[in-house]
């Protein structure tokens, strides 16, 4: 697949730049590579492909993306819609879809691997989602084994107060805890009741019971991701909408202390169409995002390097060994052959060779 190079420069004085673009333009989605910066193609390699896996009529593919091992297939959250949120069963062999529901687990939405204390290293069926509750069942972690169905609530409550919809997730791979955000879409989709707490990202020891605030400030903190040494959270806000357009489109950055606080909170980066949804760093340290128009991925210092875009909204997507899956609701989009690999891929599926 060849990469498209963009002018910097000239998109710097003419704001039509982008959009005059052949591959910018057209009236379908597609799938097109952006190059912003030579280390995009060094990134993604000389043999990288990309391919439109699925376009359904409903919107099946919007959050979370988790592997297991058993049946080798992501776990997929499908978008709200009629008070319904489906697990879309996505298989890594063939890309073949089946829908699932869980017992215990509401309105699901981001989730992680879960490794349960004790467990060291072993990849079990274990998966922690963010269930956003509804109406008369809290928002909540709760942990699925997807293979027997088996679920048990982690965490309901911030000592004796309701969270108002968490989003999303991940587990600290030394210490087992797990830092989540919470926003207030529920409430926004009429799904959930009117927030009673402040938007804010939270740390959680499945082992002792302790949550603890580690940071606030936000319009509505969203994905979340550690980069590959653990010495920086990346949280994104995605509070800019149709109501609110000057609202941030903002990634931060903070300094994890002693993996238990965090400090130092500064701008990363902002997102130029729609909001940065799901994050999640390679093992070099590049910072993907989710976002209006598909996949945007920045250096470690915050520069754009390209785009894997695909012309409209992408909500999350999923490392797997050199592949990655893109969650565009209908649709579900596909890089192989990458030279790049996930943060969480080696632990998470038990290999790093190389797909194809």
């Amino acid at each position: 697949m060849s990469f498209v190079q963009v002018d910097v420069a000239q998109l710097a004085t003419n704001a039509d730049y982008f959009s005059s673009l052949p591959e910018t333009n057209g009236t379908e989605p597609a799938i097109h590579l952006l190059s912003y910066h030579p280390d995009f193609e060094t990134l993604l390699g000389p043999n990288v492909g990309a391919e439109k896996l699925q376009d359904l009529s409903w919107q099946a593919f919007h959050e979370a993306g988790v592997y297991n091992k058993e049946d080798h297939s992501l776990y997929v959250t499908s978008n709200y819609r009629d008070g319904n949120i489906n697990i879309t069963v996505v298989s890594v062999e063939d890309s073949s879809v089946t829908s699932k529901k869980f017992d215990g687990l509401e309105l699901p939405n981001g989730a992680t691997k879960y490794f349960p204390p004790g467990s060291g290293d072993a990849i079990g069926p274990w998966q922690v989602y963010c269930d956003q509750g509804n109406m008369d069942s809290p928002s909540q972690l709760v942990a699925v084994d997807v293979d027997s169905g088996e679920t048990k609530p982690l965490l309901t409550n911030f000592y004796g107060r309701d969270f108002a919809s968490i989003n999303d997730v991940r587990q600290h791979p030394e210490t087992g805890d797990l830092w989540f955000t919470d926003a207030s879409y529920g409430y926004l989709q009429d799904f959930r009741p009117e927030p009673t707490i402040a938007r804010q990202v939270y740390r959680f020891e499945p082992e002792t019971g302790r949550v603890q605030v580690v940071a606030d400030g936000f319009i509505q903190p969203n994905g979340l991701e550690f980069s590959p040494d653990l010495k920086t959270l990346y949280v994104s806000d995605t509070g800019a909408s149709k109501e609110n357009p000057t609202g941030p489109s903002t990634i931060y950055a903070f300094d994890v202390v002693d993996s238990r606080r965090l400090a130092g909170r500064r701008t990363f980066a902002f997102v130029d169409v729609g909001f940065p949804d799901g994050i999640h760093t390679d093992t070099e340290g590049n910072v993907w995002t989710a976002a209006g128009d598909g996949v945007h991925i920045f250096n470690s210092e915050g520069v754009l390097l390209g785009k894997i875009y695909v012309g409209e909204q992408s909500n999350n997507f999923a490392f797997a060994p050199r592949r990655v899956f893109i969650f565009s609701n209908r649709r579900l989009w596909y890089l192989y052959g990458m030279n790049a690999e996930g943060r969480e891929v080696c632990r998470d599926f038990g290999t790093c060779q190389r797909g194809v």
